[in-house]
């Protein structure tokens, strides 16, 4: 066996890169902690990228003149990730370099290149994995928060309009989501690695258009996995296109093995199942637990729901509903526990911390009475800028909302836009 120069070039480079890449990005290593990932506190998953931060904060000062601390912001796409990239890449050039000046007298690398391709689909089927049961139980796209049937379309960021989209309609997402674990779940067994590659391609390419056009910051991860995407696929290119274009039959493909022996190349097959097993499984509990901390089965407040504020009182002087007022609330809305939006008469969504202990009501530093006068009828009495206050409040049913009252019609004479 004999490869072209540039083809051992290109190799050896994306040996030294994608196999730093795998191991320094934590998400890549996090899914592989399975069921017990969920029990790690945020600077654990972070620890192979902190322990880079020396290193990418003296390039990031040096190169760039910018001082850029790796933060927990859950943005995959922080100048401190940049820096890390751009060090990766002269790494790997550098290091290219030495090897092919080294072993240049090499003419292939068959036995690497099967303990690479391993490892990079085993990367990548960990990511499809991931994100996948992160739609199937829909916790990445959650129903939309109540808030946001309250915002003007116009102030929502693209990110936020995608988000809100895909989260609308469950049936959408899970579809999503299952195309991603089939294809994870494929390349985690070597006979059918290229069929989990061939699926990741498309969903890769997916995931990275959105993140390109809706400004979703997981640009960098997502690209990477379209290019391992690429890369598995890639030595396939010949033989699919003599099957699926050329109409004409195609030789087998058969890779170097990763051991000399078949009883440990059985055993090895056996181990990347049973890692498959053990992802899936921690993704399956990741999201289960999301699906009930901050998904659709969380617990909902006691007073759950949008309140119209019918009446506000400031000092026994009933305050009326002028734009131009801004103690006057529009709206309260109770949605996650712990918080509570209100809604200013200007428009503006303001979440503050809140608690309820039975019947007394503390959102920021305003301590409220809550007398229940019926059950879709409330009052809130107490001080708010050292001031006495009276809140009358009307639960607002949220079928007034076409996006959760609107359904789906099989019979529709017109197109039907709100």
């Amino acid at each position: 066996m004999h490869w072209r120069l540039p083809t051992r070039i290109a190799f050896r480079f994306c040996v030294v890169y994608f196999g730093l890449f795998c191991l320094a990005f934590a998400q890549i290593t996090f899914v592989f902690t399975g069921v017990l990932s969920q029990w790690l506190p945020d600077r654990a998953v972070l620890w192979q990228m902190l322990a880079l931060e020396p290193v990418t904060g003296w390039v990031g000062r040096t190169v760039f003149g910018v001082d850029s601390p790796l933060t927990e912001s859950g943005s995959g796409d922080q100048a401190a990730i940049w820096v890390l990239i751009f060090w990766l890449l002269a790494v790997a050039v550098v290091a290219t370099a030495i090897w092919s000046v080294l072993d240049r007298r090499r003419a292939a690398y068959p036995r690497l290149a099967a303990w690479f391709t391993t490892f990079l689909r085993l990367c990548l089927g960990g990511q499809m994995l991931f994100y996948g049961f992160a739609k199937v139980i829909p916790t990445q796209m959650p129903t939309p928060p109540l808030s946001s049937l309250l915002e003007p379309f116009g102030n929502l960021s693209p990110m936020a309009v995608l988000w809100l989209q895909v989260g609308s309609s469950h049936p959408y997402e899970i579809a999503l989501g299952a195309v991603e674990v089939v294809a994870g779940l494929l390349l985690f067994w070597p006979r059918t690695a290229l069929l989990g590659a061939l699926l990741s391609v498309v969903g890769t390419g997916q995931i990275f258009l959105l993140n390109m056009t809706y400004d979703v910051p997981v640009k960098i991860l997502s690209f990477h996995l379209l290019v391992i995407s690429v890369i598995l696929v890639a030595p396939h290119v010949r033989r699919l296109a003599d099957v699926l274009v050329l109409q004409r039959q195609a030789d087998p493909f058969i890779p170097a093995d990763l051991f000399s022996s078949a009883r440990r190349n059985r055993i090895a097959v056996a181990v990347q199942l049973a890692l498959g097993v053990w992802v899936a499984a921690g993704c399956v509990a990741i999201n289960v637990a999301g699906w009930y901390e901050y998904g659709d089965g969380r617990t909902k407040p006691e007073l759950y729901g949008i309140w119209s504020v019918t009446e506000f009182t400031v000092g026994g002087d009933v305050r009326p509903p002028l734009t131009t007022d801004e103690m006057r609330w529009q709206r309260v809305v109770f949605d996650h526990p712990g918080v509570v939006t209100h809604q200013r008469m200007d428009g503006e969504l303001v979440d503050e911390p809140a608690t309820q202990t039975g019947d007394v009501l503390t959102v920021g530093t305003t301590t409220l009475a809550i007398d229940r006068q019926g059950p879709d009828r409330l009052r809130l009495d107490g001080k708010m800028d050292g001031k006495p206050v009276t809140i009358e409040l009307q639960r607002q049913p949220l079928d007034d909302f076409t996006l959760r009252s609107r359904g789906f019609h099989w019979v529709q004479e017109t197109p039907y836009f709100g």
